[in-house]
């Protein structure tokens, strides 16, 4: 428990004290942020505003996560550095979009193409290694199986070794192809992915802990609670990095809420969206993500059906503009107004897949 508060406070005192002098720096080398033209009138006066904020954020994470482990002489185990290589690796393809917005002063930087390409490499590396690294019970970080609270019947494996393992990795791609794209839409406001960050990310830190004393491990689950308990290693240190992420979140929040002083761009939003997906996929939670990650899936599901209806209607939209809180604020909603009324929406929704998940148990 000590260390899961190490990391926490520490990533929070490390963002919520360092970033100002982050902000300084990227002003120096050029890094302020593009409105594109077609977007709301009230946001051309966020041109310049400092951005990858992000990477304040995963600096913050790594040096809290490794220095509390340290501290608590806590050994490293697979499962949370997976979803630290998640993290920092679809920063590093944030960042190259975010390098090239700036440098070449547009609102695009790599094609959507080439972004959703740096996605599958980082998403197929995660997966495949995390069938790897058995623990010393046999269990691997992931299970080839598709998980909703816990593993279901639907196992990859009933394919084929090597259909089973390209199958399984195909399905991770898609998983956080859809959360780290669904935080990107999110990322479009003053503080709104980062407050609602909190909230979803905050939720395994809730189920890890859970999950840890209730584990089908020796020393878990008490004995007359065994028939409910839970498969999977490492969950205890999977809400250690959970918490050291939230910790991150909150110390940036402080600048990046309205007005934001920084914004978290493409490197923060893709790799914070990718820890999310992957704390999902090794908490065996899988498709709770679509409660958990409910604000997202709005967000993102938004944009699908503004384009596809705009297609078919050829020419005709349903929003005035997408993502939806675009559509609020032409509506004439203030921006703080949109932001606090969707971080009220997704925690509302983080509260439904935390209490599914709890009732869960409860039923069994």
């Amino acid at each position: 428990m000590i260390a899961l508060l190490l990391a926490g406070a520490m990533s929070l005192v490390f963002t919520l004290t360092l970033t100002p002098l982050f902000i300084r720096l990227f002003h120096k080398l050029g890094w302020g942020q593009f409105i594109r033209d077609d977007g709301p009138k009230s946001h051309h006066a966020k041109r310049g505003t400092a951005t990858m904020g992000g990477i304040i954020i995963i600096v913050g994470v790594l040096i809290s996560y490794f220095l509390a482990m340290w501290v608590q002489q806590r050994p490293l185990t697979a499962s949370p550095l997976l979803v630290l290589f998640m993290m920092v690796g679809l920063g590093m393809v944030g960042f190259l979009d975010d390098y090239l917005k700036t440098r070449n002063q547009r609102s695009l930087g790599l094609g959507g193409w080439q972004k959703i390409a740096g996605q599958v490499v980082v998403a197929g590396a995660f997966g495949w290694m995390a069938l790897q690294f058995p623990d010393k019970y046999g269990q691997t970080p992931a299970s080839t199986h598709i998980s909703f609270i816990r593993d279901l019947p639907l196992d990859f494996m009933k394919l084929g070794t090597f259909i089973g393992i390209a199958a399984f990795i195909i399905w991770i791609c898609l998983i956080v192809a859809a959360a780290s794209n669904g935080v990107n839409v999110t990322d479009g406001l003053d503080g709104l992915a980062t407050g609602s960050l909190v909230f979803a990310i905050g939720s395994y830190i809730i189920i890890g802990f859970w999950q840890s004393n209730q584990s089908c491990n020796p020393g878990g689950s008490d004995i007359a609670d065994m028939y409910k308990c839970y498969a999977g290693p490492e969950a205890f240190d999977l809400a250690i990095v959970a918490a050291a992420i939230v910790g991150g979140l909150i110390g940036f929040l402080w600048w990046n809420t309205s007005p934001a002083k920084i914004f978290l761009g493409d490197t923060g939003s893709l790799g914070l969206g990718g820890a999310l997906a992957a704390l999902a996929i090794l908490s065996r939670t899988e498709l709770l993500l679509v409660l958990i990650g409910g604000l997202f899936v709005i967000e993102a599901g938004s944009v699908i059906v503004q384009r596809a209806y705009f297609k078919v209607t050829r020419g005709k939209r349903i929003f005035l503009m997408s993502p939806i809180h675009h559509h609020f604020e032409l509506k004439g909603w203030a921006e703080v107004t949109v932001v606090v009324r969707f971080w009220i929406i997704g925690g509302l929704l983080v509260a439904a897949g935390v209490g599914t998940f709890y009732l869960e148990w409860l039923a069994r």
